[in-house]
Order: C-alpha cells, then sequence, then structure tokens
C-alpha cells in the first residue's frame, strides 16, 4: 500500500522533523486499520528511512508516523509504502 506526505507534525512555534502527517486511506475509518504498520521513505540517493504508524490525523483518513531519524524537506509530496 502506498501514501503521500503531507507535511511535518508542527504546531504555532513548533516542527517535529521526524513525525510526518501521511495521506494513506480515504476515511478515518480505513486509517485507525493502519496504526501500527511500518512506513519506508526512499531518498533520491537510494537511502531508506523507516518509522511506524502510531494514530490518526484528522477526520479524512491522514495518519501520523514517527520515523526513525528527522526527514528532509524534499520529502513532502512524495510517496512512502506501508507494510
Amino acid at each position: 500500500m502506498e501514501g503521500v506526505i503531507v507535511n511535518f507534525r508542527r504546531g504555532r512555534h513548533t516542527v517535529r522533523s521526524s513525525h510526518m502527517i501521511i495521506q494513506a486511506a480515504a476515511s478515518k475509518e480505513e486509517a485507525e486499520k493502519l496504526v501500527g504498520k511500518k512506513v519506508t521513505w526512499k531518498s533520491p540517493a537510494g537511502k531508506e528511512l523507516k518509522g511506524e504508524i502510531k494514530a490518526t490525523h484528522g477526520g479524512k483518513g491522514a495518519v501520523r508516523a514517527i520515523f526513525e531519524t528527522g526527514m528532509p524537506g524534499q520529502c513532502i509530496g512524495t510517496k512512502v509504502t506501508l507494510s
């Protein structure tokens, strides 16, 4: 299954560089089934960054994923694989 990285998880003054919002499902009910799955993003250089889906985000099927390391800004708008 695939998803698209939408943005960093952020507040008004804080950006969490290892937390990402991923659009992966069509509804909140489908997104709840994805919690606990592993996420992999492949950089243009071929490096793989791995993370895990921890919670849903909002009501439109987005999820929050926490990656092992900070993510680069170029990852926004790119695809990730869910397994």
